[in-house]
């Protein structure tokens, strides 16, 4: 007798500022993901937030290809109304929320599905937030001993209320250049590069735009130095695994929405795998990957940033040695063919079509253990 066919829901778009970067994501994996072992259902939320199945879920695409099945009939839009035993056919068994930022990568959706008891792809709430919130990350981080630059974080209420005590309170702690970032969002929307006092006020006012939590980092290296940008792709559960180390070398001062998504040709970012590294700092790097994961209670998957400022070869020992330290973990990090973290699992021997197959495992498997947990006396 035939194995009957996982159900799979891909779900795309969302609210947030990276809908165009989802679909882009989307489209990769519903071309490349073995339909002998899945039946497919796509699943779209449009930037008004409507939620689209179906016909109107791969019209949200925009390409034509998707080449699910139109199962309009069979599963209600009302995600709980998808919630189904394994394999029964009658609904979703695991859902992979392919959705970046805002409203998907940020715990709200996974905690719609830990509600509805659906299996899905990737961090549980927890995990979705911390990661998110850029301030709580690094709470987390410090927790655990890992390296940060210095840091400040300040509410858009604080900002409003006296500039000037502010910029006081960033000057204290931190040396320029700095980067101010909103707290809560991916794809370094809202981030600018801050060098001298007279550039700060136009990059908290931008960064306040898109949240009311500001995160001001100091520069790794100090000022002239562009350090390195240097990824990781971790993989698991209870016991992750790292990838290889991957560089990014921008094609901006630093690795922005622009410098991601926008230039091509020979004005795009450069990627380079594995990275150039001795062995020490490749392994020092792909264990503080792991810890990072599980510093903020990741699942299934996260992409791990990190900053590298080069060694000063300096006279009787006055020199500084290179200096590591974790930027991000991203849980929903960008996943076409040619995003960084499906690269990096290639580059370490497991391809896109397997890894996919690999994190619905993994999504099936956290939800059978969460079923050992008693949730009443």
């Amino acid at each position: 007798m035939a194995k009957k066919k996982l159900r799979v829901g891909i779900l795309f778009g969302g609210r947030s500022g990276e809908h165009e970067v989802s679909l882009r994501s989307a489209r990769s994996i519903l071309k490349a993901i073995d339909r002998k072992k899945y039946d497919v259902v796509e699943l779209g939320i449009s930037p008004e937030g409507r939620w689209l199945q179906g016909g109107a879920a791969q019209a949200l695409l925009g390409d034509g290809e998707a080449g699910g099945t139109d199962v309009s009939s069979a599963v209600e839009l009302s995600i709980v109304g998808a919630a189904a035993e394994p394999g029964s056919g009658t609904g979703l068994d695991v859902v992979f929320p392919v959705l970046h930022g805002t409203f998907g990568e940020d715990g709200t959706v996974q905690g719609l599905f830990e509600l509805a008891d659906i299996a899905y792809v990737g961090s549980g709430v927890l995990g979705s937030a911390a990661a998110m919130d850029k301030d709580a990350m690094k709470r987390m981080f410090l927790a655990a001993g890992l390296p940060l630059t210095p840091h400040v974080t300040l509410l858009r209420s604080e900002w409003k209320a006296d500039p000037k005590k502010a910029t006081r309170a960033i000057e204290k702690t931190l040396r320029y250049p700095v980067f101010v970032k909103p707290a809560n969002l991916g794809s370094s929307v809202g981030i600018s590069k801050v060098k001298v006092r007279g550039e700060l006020a136009a990059a908290m006012d931008l960064a306040a735009s898109f949240d009311r939590k500001i995160v001001i980092e100091q520069g790794v290296g100090g000022p002239g130095v562009k350090p390195r940008e240097l990824e990781v792709a971790v993989l698991g559960n209870d016991s992750p695994e790292a990838s290889v180390v991957g560089e990014i070398i921008p094609a901006k001062e630093f690795y922005d929405y622009e410098a991601k998504y926008e230039l091509s040709g020979p004005d795009e970012s450069v990627c380079k795998l594995p990275a150039e590294l001795s062995k020490a700092e490749e392994k020092k790097i792909r264990a503080m990957a792991v810890a990072a994961f599980r510093a903020c209670d990741c699942a299934g998957l996260a992409r791990v940033d990190f900053l590298m400022a080069p060694a000063i070869p300096g006279k009787k020992g006055k020199g500084r040695p290179a200096e590591i330290v974790l930027n991000e973990v991203n849980t929903m990090p960008g996943f076409t063919s040619i995003s960084m973290y499906p690269k990096l699992w290639a580059a370490s021997g497991l391809p896109y079509k397997k890894l996919i197959d690999r994190l619905i495992e993994l999504g099936v498997e956290r939800h059978k253990e969460k079923m050992e947990t008693s949730f009443s006396r």
